[in-house]
């Protein structure tokens, strides 16, 4: 078994520069002595992490927020937290150099592979290839500001509030302040203020600037909130057995997500546990059928169901195909250079599987 951490910057130049390359065709000539050599896929999970960070302050008047305001929860100390708050598991196909193919064609004929960068085939007698459903994966975002550090926090702030040196009597005037701030919206929305805005668009300007500065002096007694996300595919490639509660990663308050061997974190754990084995077809009598001299190889992947988890609970699982929990099986090369109905053959390019087989175009 195979694990390999990457950043989120990583991930995203690796899909980048994935997309930017081109298939190749590969025609079977007599240069080639009508051969063509590819390299079957095993199959890698990308599993994509995107981890919530909070950090919580107390605001200045914490200890007087239940005697003001009758808030009962406010934050009293500072603290961090962590979760993850989604995974993404994308089955992907990388050549297996373990699983290097010829395929030999009938001398005179000209059929072509279509190839993927690393050799891997995705398509024979047609220019057709799979469609691969890419998922939208997330990004990460840092934390913004609070609302006490906002100009509406300042705004709030009144000149005796501000020359005040008692904590106790700050806490009365911004409490004060708060309903005085109440009052001019009731004030407004209920058409009974001295002076109101000249149209409604400046009307909504003024209440939002007043909900504003509520807000800020409210976070004085009850705290902040302030929250960013981290973003790390690790790349994993299960072998034939399967995986239980294999350590990909650790979770952090503070530093975020961190490799496997960084005690600093909690554990993010994954398992694979095998649901089909791919077997060989079986001929009339029941018996696996052979190999037919020259073929070209395709895989007869199995199934597995992939659970991530974190914190003692499951936080994703998916239904996969994976090539290395099958077995290799071939197609006899006369199919596809029968002159009056080639066939044409679409493959999977995460696990090699048969996608489409039927006459060509």
């Amino acid at each position: 078994m195979k694990t390999i951490l990457l950043t989120a910057a990583a991930a995203i130049l690796a899909a980048g520069a994935a997309t930017a390359q081109t298939t190749q065709r590969f025609t079977a000539s007599k240069a080639s002595e009508y051969g063509i050599v590819y390299s079957l896929p095993v199959t890698e999970l990308d599993i994509t992490i995107e981890a919530e960070l909070t950090e919580r302050r107390p605001g200045e008047f914490f200890n007087y927020a239940r005697r003001h305001l009758g808030i009962t929860d406010a934050i009293r100390s500072t603290g961090r937290s962590a979760r993850i708050k989604s995974v993404t598991i994308t089955p992907r196909g990388v050549a297996d150099p373990d699983s290097r193919w010829l395929a030999q064609f009938k001398a005179g004929t000209a059929p072509y592979l279509i190839l993927d960068p690393s050799g891997v085939p995705l398509a024979l007698n047609t220019e057709s290839t799979a469609t691969v459903d890419t998922p939208a994966l997330p990004e990460a975002k840092p934390a913004g500001p609070t609302i006490l550090e906002t100009e509406a926090a300042r705004q709030a702030m009144t000149q005796d509030m501000i020359r005040s040196s008692s904590t106790s009597k700050r806490a009365e005037l911004a409490a004060q302040r708060i309903f005085e701030l109440r009052d001019t919206r009731s004030e407004l929305l209920s058409g009974q203020a001295e002076n109101p805005p000249a149209d409604g668009r400046a009307m909504q300007l003024v209440l939002d600037n007043l909900a504003r500065q509520e807000e800020a002096l409210t976070a004085m007694f009850a705290g902040t909130e302030s929250t960013s996300t981290v973003v790390s595919t690790i790349a994993l490639r299960p072998d034939s057995l399967g995986l239980a509660d294999e350590v990909i990663a650790r979770l952090s308050a503070v530093d975020g997500i961190l490799e496997p061997d960084n005690l600093a974190g909690a554990p993010v754990t994954v398992s694979v546990d095998i649901l089909e084995q791919g077997r060989l077809p079986l001929n009339e009598k029941g018996e696996p059928k052979r190999f037919p001299k020259g073929g070209v190889a395709y895989n007869i992947p199995g199934r597995a169901l992939v659970t991530v988890s974190y914190d003692g609970a499951e936080v994703a699982r998916a239904e996969v195909s994976l090539a290395q929990l099958g077995v290799t099986f071939g197609l006899d090369p006369a199919l596809f250079t029968d002159k009056k109905a080639p066939s044409r053959l679409q493959l999977d390019p995460a696990t090699g599987a048969i996608l489409l087989f039927g006459p060509a175009d």
